[in-house]
């Protein structure tokens, strides 16, 4: 089978091809095309990646372009982790709303949004291409803000396209080590958006043990999530929240503390990537200087909400690790094995609402339990959400909606309807002032809103 990696020279990609090294099962994929608009990093990463496969006579074959066409043409399945306007782009999705007091950050609140309104008419052109050189592929979405691209690629694409975020399976996997349980027994009952979501249940041989770790202020307070939220919201809460639900539940107290940091997660990448690629050509070790490389910035992963640097989350030490528990490269692996091999297997992923949410249109994309077979992705049937889950949700979905229109409209009213509707932006005033930032500082921003 071929495999397409769309930014094949992103720092994401050793995850995936350490997860295809492991992977013992038939069928397999024989072939990895990397794709990327800047050939030194995908010189980089051949050479990181060549290293990986050392040891591995079987290991898939590497074959890097800069030509989409030909790195999508015949694909069985394509990835997809792109990031229209660099990490200088990603910085002022950042600055342009910490600079009025907005939280700035690349999947959640207006930086988000500057971040869909560039990404999406790429994608839909990615969807196009898939659709006439590989039409049978399934397409995995990375590329973020996952919910929002994921959706307007299936506008193209339909159901042959699904999103995938670690965070949510990785969670279920951490409730249940916390409480000693195997976690390849548990059951998710997790209902939202992409980084927008809550864990309401996790089912062990019938029993919810959720209320175990809810209970235990040792095993609790061992939670990631109980660090960047604490026990007694948690406990109000009553189901434990996606970690990036922390940007709506302490929005000034995010915004405070990434102010007084003096950087952000955009300022930090830069550097720190400008120095790998700066590097890693010529490097006797290349895959020793990524491993150092991403373990500083998985430390530093939302370090704001974490009261400074910490060790690396769970989720993200991926690392050396089996493939089942490679984050989203494991998940990526599973959805693969389920569709060619017919591994039936249940994960929580982006997919098409259907009925599954009453409250939200059937077209919307949503991210909840899903059974996956050589049939396709099945969403599975869920209780309701909560009035005020719900609510957020719809005027999250909103907004995303108004984001896809005007990047593939060029339509600013629309644009300003996006940011203006967004639950973390908190006047008209703010949107307009945010939306003119964003033409100013990223051309790609402007390239879209041209009217």
């Amino acid at each position: 089978m071929k495999l397409c990696i769309l930014g094949g020279g992103g720092f994401r990609t050793p995850y995936v091809y350490a997860a295809l090294l492991r992977d013992t099962g038939s069928p397999r994929v024989t072939e990895v095309a990397l794709y990327d608009v800047d050939a030194d990093r995908l010189a980089a990463m051949t050479r990181i990646l060549t290293q990986f496969a050392e040891g591995f006579p079987d290991a898939p074959r590497l074959v890097s372009t800069t030509s989409l066409d030909e790195a999508v043409a015949g694909s069985d399945f394509v990835f997809a982790a792109v990031r229209v306007g660099g990490l200088e782009g990603r910085r002022g999705d950042e600055h342009v709303a910490l600079d009025l007091d907005v939280i700035g950050q690349e999947t959640t609140g207006p930086g988000g949004l500057a971040y869909a309104l560039r990404t999406v008419p790429v994608m839909v052109d990615v969807a196009r291409r898939v659709r006439e050189l590989a039409p049978n592929a399934y397409l995995m979405n990375f590329t973020n803000p996952a919910g929002i691209i994921t959706e307007a690629m299936q506008s193209v694409l339909g159901d042959r396209v699904l999103g995938i975020c670690d965070t949510p399976s990785g969670l279920g996997r951490r409730v249940a080590g916390a409480l000693g349980l195997d976690h390849t027994r548990v059951q998710m009952d997790y209902v939202g958006l992409n980084h927008l979501g809550w864990m309401r249940r996790v089912m062990y041989d019938g029993e919810d043990v959720l209320p175990r770790l809810m209970a235990d202020d040792t095993l609790l307070g061992g939670m990631e999530e109980a660090l960047v939220f604490g026990l007694d919201w948690i406990r109000t809460l009553g189901v434990v929240p996606n970690e990036y639900l922390y940007y709506y539940y302490f929005h000034r107290d995010a915004v405070a503390r990434i102010q007084e940091s003096g950087a952000t997660r955009g300022d930090y990448l830069a550097r720190t990537q400008t120095d790998f690629f700066g590097t890693a050509l010529a490097a006797e070790d290349p895959a020793g200087l990524w491993r150092r490389t991403i373990d500083a910035r998985s430390a530093s992963y939302m370090a704001e909400a974490k009261g400074g640097e910490q060790g690396a989350p769970a989720h993200l030490r991926e690392r050396e690790a089996d493939p089942a528990h490679q984050g989203y490269a494991g998940v990526a692996l599973g959805v693969m094995a389920a569709i060619t091999r017919n591994e039936r297997a249940t994960m929580i992923l982006n997919v098409r609402n259907g009925s599954t949410i009453a409250g939200l249109p059937a077209d919307a994309v949503v991210e909840v339990p899903t059974m996956v077979d050589a049939n396709g992705v099945h969403p599975l049937t869920t209780s309701p959400p909560q009035l005020h889950q719900l609510g957020l949700m719809q005027q999250v979905k909103a907004v995303e909606r108004h984001t896809i229109t005007a990047a593939l409209t060029g339509s600013r009213d629309e644009a300003l309807l996006a940011f203006a509707l967004h639950p973390l932006v908190d006047s008209v005033t703010v949107a307009r002032q945010l939306l003119d930032g964003y033409l100013e500082r990223i051309p790609e921003v402007a390239a879209v809103l041209q009217g």
